[in-house]
């Protein structure tokens, strides 16, 4: 899909590779799972409104059908058979410090930061997403989950397009816990790839037209 003469939709790893963003250097053991850029541009103080918006999203509320199913199931299937849950009770935290990162014995990612990251994202809060912000600079933002599948990375980055034009990226970093963790991974990829996040796109692509950036 297009947005204005940016284009959007999955890129190939070697856009975020090629860079050199902060989340390199905390996650240099994680496997970078898929880019995707995202429908939304606009000028270098904006990231703020795309940070915004990313944490507010909500695959539960997707216009899609089949996204909300696949949420709710994936919920009822994390409570039935304690793989974590993926929706949080209204004020609740995400559940971190539960489990140490597969091959660490860290328990989050906020151990690795470097001083001038520590806090920067202390103010953020994903909703009912599990989801616990990392950290935020001026052109990037990272938040981590954990579950009994998987520990996770979101990264958003505000990438430079040149004359003034930034545009958002998405990327996610896994670490799988085992091979179960393994065969999970695979096992949602189709879905995730053809029904999760173009679902999310068309979300974010109608907020983000309709003034998101005030």
């Amino acid at each position: 899909m297009s947005y204005g003469s940016v284009q959007s939709g999955r890129v190939p790893n070697s856009v975020l590779e090629s860079h050199p963003w902060r989340i390199r250097e905390i996650v240099p053991d994680f496997t970078l799972e898929d880019v995707w850029a995202l429908p939304a541009q606009g000028g270098r103080g904006d990231f703020p409104a795309l940070i915004e918006m990313g944490t507010s999203l909500d695959p539960a509320h997707a216009d899609s059908g089949a996204t909300r199913f696949l949420w709710e199931l994936r919920d009822r299937l994390g409570g039935w058979f304690n793989l974590g849950r993926i929706r949080l009770p209204a004020g609740a935290d995400a559940p971190l410090g539960e489990l140490p990162i597969p091959g660490s014995g860290e328990a989050s990612l906020s151990e690795r930061l470097p001083a001038d990251l520590r806090g920067s994202a202390a103010d953020l809060d994903f909703g009912s997403l599990p989801f616990a912000p990392l950290y935020r600079t001026d052109d990037e933002f990272a938040a981590e989950i954990s579950n009994q599948t998987i520990h996770g990375v979101l990264h958003l980055a505000w990438v430079d397009r040149g004359e003034g034009v930034y545009q958002g990226q998405m990327a996610v970093f896994v670490k799988p816990r085992g091979r179960f963790g393994q065969g999970y991974m695979a096992l949602i990829k189709p879905f995730r790839y053809w029904i999760v996040y173009p679902a999310l796109l068309r979300q974010f692509e109608r907020r983000w037209k309709r003034g998101a950036r005030r």
